[in-house]
């Protein structure tokens, strides 16, 4: 009988050695005469033990890692195919506790299925979402992702359902379904981790969204430092097409549907929807003024549904168990789970999906481990680049849209990073007016002139005397004040949260007595 060892192609294990470890499994085998397949799968974000490989042993996966081509012989001496003892044995995956404390919705087949193979993603329940939403109008696939609650997981928080509604109810003869795939925020990684390991979750979400929206293209907009997810997902499609679940007649329905992948340019601003439009459209990233709003003139000024990756990848299992499924989990407006990424200075870095309602103690504590360094936490960011830091007496915060917000802080597409308290907030909130200033597509003033502006408020604030600092502290909030409400978008429009919410709970970095008001 041929065994099965999983290794993962994700490229962060990748990165880790995974490819040498396939490889030297694969060489061993024949002289320990064992016939096994090696086969390559998503990565379950557990990214401080990959490259993690995984045998079937009795009908059940036993896990080992983090395993280096140099450990491959002492896994075959431990008889690992035979779920023999070895000294980086892991058990059941789904036993580890990082996993087992999880409620894993949208990343549920991640590390299990060949990201290749379709018939792996249907004998994972895949397609069923699909199979049920042809069988109701329009209208019917929309209200089932009202009820959701289902919000947009790549930042701004807007219930999905309201965008293919009024998709839906434009009168166009075209209309379009967009993946936004440029992922670029610091500490973020889900989105590359669906692309790489369950394409064709991400492919029938937005098939249903076609259908929903009586759309007939599609397309996935793409970081151009994905080259893994672009190989990836021009298979996924190419095989869907094969079988039917894409292209003039999806599943013998009489509609039609296809998905062309087109990298990016490599600007950041091209994550922001209308900036990612002009690029679709061969035009220089620069944000476009609204109204109107894409769901009514998008790609091409045509009506156009636009969700990130995330979002259009949760669909599937919302149209397969309903809506009032998915709603149960989460709290108040936040309803279902999150990927939460965790990066940093942090001992268990990894990816996160749990129900709306954790707090960020929980997840840097409990399922991070604390610091890398074993350094005190002194600050968290969450949200990326653009997200406010907040304390280690902030950390019993709920993670959710609304109770960030109260804080002065976002949700953002779920990254956080960790840092210890040899981190200086100042020179942090310097780089983020840098970063803005280098980023920005320089179509408004405030993005593009304050940015600039203020990277030389804070270096002037650092080096001054302590009767001048004043001065400098009411230029630089005045300074953010007109960024937040002048700028046509949210990467000048969020820029000062990382910089306010510095001088509000690290005044000390910036040689401030701290508001004891």
């Amino acid at each position: 009988m041929t065994e099965r060892v999983y290794v993962p192609s994700d490229s962060g294990a990748r990165s880790l050695g995974a490819d040498e470890v396939a490889k030297a499994i694969f060489a061993e085998a024949p002289k320990r005469q064992r016939s096994l397949t090696v086969v390559r799968t998503g990565s379950r974000g557990l990214y401080w033990l990959e490259p993690m490989i995984e045998v079937e042993n009795s009908g059940q996966r036993l896990a080992y890692g983090p395993i280096t081509a140099r450990e491959v012989p002492s896994l075959f001496d431990a008889d690992f195919l035979d779920g023999g003892h070895h000294r980086l044995a892991l058990g059941a995956p789904d036993q580890i506790p990082y996993l087992k404390r999880q409620e894993r919705l949208t990343f549920a087949r991640l590390g299990i299925v060949d990201p290749a193979s379709l018939g792996d993603y249907v004998e994972q329940a895949g397609y069923r979402g699909l199979r049920r939403a042809l069988g109701l109008s329009p209208e019917q696939i929309v209200e089932e992702v009202m009820i959701s609650g289902l919000r947009g997981r790549g930042g701004a928080g807007f219930p999905a359902g309201i965008k293919w509604r009024t998709t839906l109810q434009t009168e166009a003869p075209q209309k379009y379904v967009v993946a936004n795939a440029d992922e670029g925020d610091s500490g973020t990684f889900a989105d590359r981790m669906i692309m790489e390991g369950d394409p064709f979750m991400l492919i029938e979400g937005m098939t249903i969204a076609a259908v929903a929206a009586g759309a007939t293209q599609g397309y996935i907009y793409l970081r151009s430092e994905y080259p893994d997810a672009s190989r990836t997902l021009e298979a996924a499609i190419a095989a869907a097409t094969s079988a039917g679940y894409l292209g003039e007649n999806i599943l013998g329905s009489g509609k039609r549907f296809s998905i062309e992948v087109r990298v990016g340019a490599g600007a950041y601003i091209c994550g922001e929807e209308t900036a990612m439009l002009e690029s679709l459209e061969g035009k220089r990233g620069m944000v476009r003024f609204k109204p109107p709003v894409p769901a009514i003139s998008g790609l091409f000024g045509r009506p156009s549904v636009i969700n990130n990756v995330v979002t259009l990848a949760a669909v599937p299992l919302i149209l397969e168990r309903g809506g009032g499924f998915y709603k149960d989990y989460g709290m108040g407006r936040s309803r279902g789970t999150m990927p939460i990424q965790l990066a940093g200075n942090v001992k268990r870095p990894g990816l996160i999906e749990k129900a709306f309602g954790i707090s960020l103690r929980e997840i840097i504590y409990e399922y991070g481990g604390g610091t890398a360094s074993g350094r005190p936490l002194r600050a968290v960011q969450v949200g990326g680049p653009l997200g406010a830091y907040f304390p280690e007496s902030l950390l019993d915060l709920a993670f959710d849209y609304e109770a960030l917000a109260a804080q002065g802080g976002l949700l953002g597409h779920g990254g956080i990073v960790v840092f210890d308290d040899t981190v200086d907030l100042a020179r942090q909130a310097r780089y983020a007016m840098e970063f803005c200033a280098l980023e920005s597509c320089g179509k408004c003033t405030p993005c593009r002139i304050g940015s600039t502006r203020g990277m030389e408020v804070i270096d002037q604030m650092l080096a001054a005397r302590d009767a001048e600092k004043a001065g400098q502290l009411g230029l630089l909030r005045d300074l953010c004040d007109t960024m937040s409400a002048g700028s046509l978008c949210a990467l000048g429009g969020l820029t000062p949260l990382p910089v306010v919410s510095a001088l509000k709970h690290f005044p000390q970095d910036f040689g401030l007595q701290p508001d004891r008001s």
